[in-house]
């Protein structure tokens, strides 16, 4: 029997890094976490140890902080730049996938309600996580942008009946409950030249837009129209694949206490949940390569 080295990479994980840049009139942050895994001509380490073909996952970490020196940009545009880096400056890696989250803040405003103004050196943690997944072979570049876990909720406006029956289901059909999701959605670019920060505005926003306008008989519905939305939308994309759990809200019985309960008065459950996941893609895709790897 022969013992054979199959597929392997390695890379250095959750590297933090907060940028600011202190502009005369006001400061502003960049905050990611940055994790890179490269693949390559590797068997050497792994069936003699030998290293000499091997960039150490501490050299990773130091060209990413020494790389913010010069600015970090858009996460896109970050990761592109460190992927070549690893892929085009080692001999043995033909491989390279940089994955970006970029936890965004929001400038706080001061002296309500006499006199309001941007706080131009203070910030507040803003909702959801932006991003970025950049992977490059030494010829080509792939890039997916997205967002995680937006909170959203419905207090109207959705249905769910008619559904398949067996002798283990006890859920009753209704007509109108809570819908609520923490969205985490991810979207492949057709290129590498997007106006990345618009691109990330637009399909953030239409994510948001179509939950709201959807008037829902199925999770499974809200995430073909949201991925839908954005792909009508914005002509650089043409794959969106989302992840929504169903984040259940039950009506409490207040019979007990001799109270109605008009659709008031919910118990949120954490668990367990739905869990909804799906891709949506234009009929015109390219192939998508490498950006799923």
């Amino acid at each position: 029997m022969e013992i054979k080295l199959g597929a392997n990479q390695y890379g250095k994980a959750e590297t933090r890094l907060v940028r600011v840049d202190r502009g005369d009139g006001q400061h502003s942050i960049t905050d990611l976490n940055v994790s890179t895994s490269l693949a390559g001509d590797l068997a050497a380490t792994h069936l003699t140890g030998d290293n000499s073909g091997v960039l150490p996952t501490d050299t990773q970490k130091n060209t990413v902080y020494a790389f913010a020196r010069d600015g970090v940009g858009e996460p896109e545009e970050f990761g592109l730049r460190l992927a070549r880096h690893f892929v085009d400056g080692t001999p043995t890696i033909t491989r390279a996938r940089v994955h970006l989250e970029m936890y965004r803040w929001e400038r706080l405003t001061v002296g309500w309600p006499e006199d309001p103004r941007p706080a131009h050196h203070s910030f507040a943690r803003a909702a959801g996580t932006r991003t970025a997944t950049v992977t490059y072979d030494g010829t080509s570049a792939w890039v997916v942008s997205g967002v995680e876990d937006v909170t959203l909720l419905n207090t109207t406006g959705s249905e769910f009946h008619g559904f398949h029956r067996d002798r283990y289901t006890t859920l009753a059909e209704t007509n109108d409950r809570i819908l609520a999701t923490a969205v985490s959605a991810r979207w492949r670019h057709v290129g590498t030249d997007s106006n990345w920060a618009e691109s990330f505005r637009g399909a953030h926003m239409h994510l948001l837009e179509a939950f709201a306008d959807t008037h829902s008989r199925s999770l499974q519905q809200t995430l073909h129209a949201m991925g839908e939305r954005v792909l009508r939308r914005r002509d650089e994309l043409v794959e969106v694949r989302l992840s929504l759990p169903n984040k259940h809200h039950f009506l409490v019985d207040l019979g007990p206490f001799e109270l109605d309960n008009p659709g008031e008065v919910f118990f949120a459950a954490d668990r367990p949940y739905g869990l909804i996941e799906g891709t949506v893609l234009r009929d015109d895709a390219p192939e998508p390569g490498l950006a799923w790897w």
